[in-house]
């Protein structure tokens, strides 16, 4: 009789533990859905803890290891005192950071002015897909813009952004806000691709940094990727004397540790 009470205790035990798996499952998977979906916007505050032990009925322990899983994952940061936050992008990699054009500008002690070029909404065109990798005709959001440093051109930026997941860009106001700001505030993303390559500037984009045509060019392309769709491809075009890149690491980050 002992050994049979043993029995149903240890498969108890197992249908418990199955139950808190379960429910740490769902409890991460229905926060990440609304961090990944951008219901939850860079900055958000997440529930404190005891508010989603009594939305979900579970344990502190249980609360705790999911915030802990999502930190781990890059999605929220955890501040003390003060609570978890859906994490803000940085534009920032272990060998790059990418300009902040207009901070950029003004550091120089220049004045800055932007301007919206053009902004087109179109079903993706075969040169669309090879750069942010949407599906067949679905729809992007194509701005041309430029940024200005004393009235004279700084940098050409072509963005894509696609609609299909980030759809409340259709209707965002682009001549009054940046893009790449725009979407940092809006828009949570866990995976980005830089590029840098030179090019020499032909005749429209000569046209619009108002410099020679074949002038030699710094492009600096970014993509990023949210949940594994794409959100937005960017390449940003400097006259080759107009940008610097400087990365400093030491020898245990060039590592890779």
């Amino acid at each position: 009789m002992a050994r049979d009470d043993e029995g149903l205790g240890d498969a108890g035990a197992d249908t418990a533990s199955g139950a808190d798996r379960s429910l740490h499952q769902r409890i991460r998977a229905d926060l990440e859905e609304r961090i990944l979906s951008g219901a939850w916007s860079p900055g958000h505050r997440i529930p404190f803890e005891h508010e989603l032990m009594a939305q979900y009925g579970c344990a502190r322990m249980t609360v705790n290891k999911v915030l802990s899983g999502l930190v781990e994952a890059g999605l929220i940061e955890r501040r003390r005192r003060a609570g978890s936050f859906v994490r803000r992008p940085v534009g920032q990699s272990a060998v790059l950071r990418i300009p902040d054009v207009k901070a950029e500008v003004l550091s120089r002690g220049e004045a800055y002015r932007y301007e919206l070029i053009t902004a087109t909404r179109r079903k993706a065109t075969r040169d669309d897909r090879a750069r942010i990798a949407v599906a067949a005709g679905a729809p992007v959001l194509a701005l041309l813009c430029r940024h200005v440093a004393d009235e004279r051109p700084y940098a050409l930026e072509d963005r894509l952004i696609a609609l299909d997941s980030v759809p409340e860009a259709a209707s965002a106001d682009f001549s009054a806000e940046l893009p790449g700001t725009w979407l940092l505030a809006h828009v949570p993303w866990h995976e980005a691709e830089h590029e840098i390559t030179a090019a020499p500037a032909d005749a429209r984009t000569a046209a619009r940094l108002d410099v020679p045509v074949g002038t030699a060019c710094l492009v600096i392309a970014r993509r990023t990727w949210r949940g594994g769709a794409p959100i937005t491809a960017v390449r940003i075009w400097y006259p080759g004397d107009r940008q610097t890149l400087v990365a400093r690491f030491t020898p245990a980050t060039a590592a890779g540790r």
